[in-house]
């Protein structure tokens, strides 16, 4: 028997398949602002510096649960008052940071007279503080630059999970003769560069051939990604608020970064009663990402809209188009919410559109509804048991596609 030395054909192939697999971070398209504000943002979310981190997660929460402003007088009275309801409004993340102290300890000894002096001086000078960094504004709402870092933060946050579970690639069934490596097959008339030596070289060795044949000889089959487009639609309704809203946004994240990283398409629809938001199908992942951050929870659930708006955004041209739909509610807008639903569904896959749909503790009535529109939108349903799958869920859906 024959031995070949194999390594020399190893190296050269390994290196070839990491270099058509490298996909840089820095070349997805979109980014932030040019400035060197929010250079130092960018710096300082990635050096980990905590109080900047932190800032940045304080400006997403008040985004998250709707407060418009930070204004310190009226949570000082919301505390002392009815501590419960300012828990509802603000959360314990806003409490704890502006005002020095755990939510419960603040709760037990809120109308202690010097307790209450410190509380206020804390919340002022902390309010204060994020003024001087430009995170807020005079009026005390949130700043541009404060938009800006609950972005990073929201960016280098999910991105971190999302690595550590790991990111496939996707692809299409069709052949395509400039696409990945997929797959081997016997030799026919091909460019030299698909020649698969490692994989001929075995080949030959299992037949104890002491040359490497015609017939031994195996070219990669290279697969075509495809073109997609895909819309998120992200439920912004006021049952949202809070956490559910914050994990809507990360999956967002994660399936804006990925798509785009493998040149697709993403765009996003925020819905309530009405359309907040569109951002037609691009890789402009910076665009989506502060799009995303910016989204804040009130109104009604109209579906109907949503899927209307959709059809309206996705590409005329002949390719994969398909809706994810992330919610929490059935629709509530409409004369006849569900049926009206459906109809704009069937409207939908009549366009060539498919359609999944994310539910976040959906009760009977709405679990029945989703998996109508499933069917008839061709897509997958998926029940929301865990809000920490969410990301996973869409990620999955999309490598579905």
């Amino acid at each position: 028997m024959v031995i070949f030395d194999t390594r020399q054909y190893e190296e050269r192939d390994d290196v070839q398949i990491q270099v058509s697999k490298t996909s840089p971070i820095e070349e997805v398209d979109g980014k932030l602002d040019k400035n060197e504000d929010s250079d130092k943002l960018m710096s300082s979310v990635l050096e980990n510096d905590k109080e900047t981190i932190e800032d940045g997660k304080l400006i997403m929460e008040s985004i998250n649960r709707g407060v418009g402003s930070f204004t310190p007088d009226l949570m000082m009275q919301s505390i002392v008052k009815n501590y419960s309801l300012a828990k509802q409004l603000y959360g314990e993340r806003i409490i704890r940071i502006l005002t020095g102290y755990s939510s419960d300890y603040v709760e037990k000894n809120r109308k202690i007279p010097e307790f209450k002096r410190e509380l206020k001086r804390n919340i002022e000078e902390n309010t204060q503080n994020l003024k001087e960094k430009k995170l807020l504004n005079n009026d005390n709402t949130v700043s541009e630059m404060g938009l800006t870092l609950s972005s990073i933060v929201l960016y280098v946050d999910e991105l971190n999970n999302i690595i550590s579970k790991g990111l496939g690639e996707k692809h299409k069934k069709q052949k395509d003769l400039y696409g990945d490596r997929e797959d081997y097959k016997k030799y026919q008339k091909s460019r030299y560069k698909d020649i698969a030596i490692r994989q001929s070289v075995k080949t030959a060795i299992r037949r104890i051939h002491k040359n490497l044949t015609k017939e031994d000889l195996k070219i990669f089959e290279r697969k075509s990604k495809g073109k997609i487009s895909i819309i998120y639609g992200l439920d912004s309704s006021g049952s949202m608020k809070g956490e559910k809203l914050a994990i809507a946004k990360k999956a967002g994240v994660a399936l804006a970064f990925k798509a785009i990283q493998e040149k697709n398409k993403v765009g996003l629809i925020v819905f309530g009663s009405q359309i907040k938001e569109s951002v037609e199908p691009t890789t402009d992942f910076m665009h989506i990402l502060k799009k995303l951050s910016m989204i804040k929870a009130s109104m009604e659930t109209d579906i109907k809209k949503t899927i209307e708006k959709a059809i309206d955004m996705f590409p005329k041209r002949k390719e994969t188009k398909h809706l994810i739909l992330l919610t929490d509610a059935v629709p509530t807008k409409g004369t006849n919410p569900e049926e009206e639903t459906l109809k704009a569904v069937s409207a939908a896959r009549n366009e060539g559109i498919t359609i999944s749909l994310i539910g976040i503790g959906l009760d009977s009535k709405g679990l029945k509804l989703a998996k109508k529109i499933t069917e008839i939108g061709n897509g997958r349903i998926y029940k929301v048991t865990d809000l920490k799958n969410v990301d996973t869920m869409i990620l999955e859906d999309y490598d579905s596609l």
